[in-house]
């Protein structure tokens, strides 16, 4: 007899075990936040990365009523921030704003000491921004088709600046030259304004470089848009056509979204992409980014996961054809 209570007793106490950390779970979310949450930005202060997560900050602490830092981990390529992320207590309070790099890094770096997927709890790919590939004035070529018919009559003479090996422009760059089958000179800079400079001068003749930072050359005409990147031209740029015109299949923008450390408690996850959906998605917000070229959206966690993940198949195997490095 006693030793069947003690059974009794024992799967008791396990089955209260197995329960209790959801009980705590479901109560903790209910509450949250109950104390302040810091969105990671693993970028510099004051490029878009920044800009866009300190919006995001202030209209997320006004909906939850609690604060809401920005705190900029830059350094390895992102993966300083991430990793600091991925390590993180997964209660909701430590975020990561990442960006089209979460995709990229797994193919690029050895040794990544995160898993791009695994390691952390998807929330929202909150939006998109298409790079504008811009070209010397003097280039004999206005329009994609013309310009791979340039450079099929001049293999390797063409070339075109990036913001270093292995970046968002460099592998737009190789995505083209291996979807149109050309051979483009890949020249790596350290930022984006002096590989613009150069094209602008015509010592480069091609860039891919962001919606902000290709304007600042293309209003006064130093350089002259050929074509976006994304899959559907840019209503700020509606009569600059996309790659994907002439190349059917292309499509490589920037991107930002939201993740949380794997094993963030549903209900908060949940909860943050209800509220940062209802953010993105705001007819003020979606206007604000809209002149600086980025398309809000607001997904589903599913959705977002979806999406890095196809872009992490399909950067692999660009990457190994092209045997692409950091060094």
């Amino acid at each position: 007899m006693k030793t069947r209570f003690a059974l009794r007793l024992g799967a008791v106490a396990a089955a209260l075990a197995t329960t209790l950390p959801a009980w705590a779970q479901s109560e903790s979310a209910a509450n949250y936040p109950s104390r302040p949450i810091r969105i990671i930005v693993p970028y510099t202060p004051g490029a878009i990365n920044d800009v866009l997560a300190r919006r995001i900050a202030q209209q997320l602490s006004e909906a939850l009523k609690q604060s809401v830092v920005v705190e900029n981990k830059p350094g390895g390529g992102t993966v300083i921030g991430t990793e600091y992320v991925a390590r993180a207590e997964p209660d909701g309070y430590t975020l990561l704003q990442t960006a089209a790099s979460h995709s990229i890094n797994p193919s690029l770096v050895p040794k990544l000491p995160y898993d791009s997927i695994k390691s952390f709890s998807f929330i929202t790919l909150v939006g998109t921004s298409p790079y504008v590939m811009t070209a010397t004035p003097s280039l004999p070529a206005n329009t994609l088709p013309e310009l791979i018919a340039l450079a099929k009559s001049q293999p390797g003479k063409i070339s075109y600046a990036s913001t270093g090996n292995g970046g968002s422009a460099h592998l737009m760059g190789e995505l083209l030259k291996d979807m149109a089958q050309i051979d483009l000179m890949h020249i790596p800079y350290k930022g984006l304004a002096q590989g613009l400079n150069d094209v602008a001068s015509g010592q480069v003749q091609l860039t891919f470089s962001t919606y902000t930072g290709a304007m600042a050359y293309l209003q006064p005409g130093r350089v002259k848009a050929i074509a976006v990147t994304g899959k559907e031209r840019m209503s700020v740029l509606p009569n600059v056509p996309t790659i994907a015109e002439t190349l059917p299949g292309y499509d490589a923008s920037g991107w930002w979204g939201y993740v949380a450390p794997a094993g963030t408690p549903k209900p908060i996850v949940d909860k943050l992409n209800r509220e940062l959906n209802k953010i993105v998605q705001s007819a003020d917000f979606k206007e604000h980014f809209k002149s600086q070229g980025v398309e809000m959206l607001g997904t589903t966690p599913d959705e977002f996961r979806t999406h890095v993940e196809r872009e992490m198949e399909t950067w692999r195997k660009l990457i190994k054809k092209a045997n692409i490095t950091m060094g």
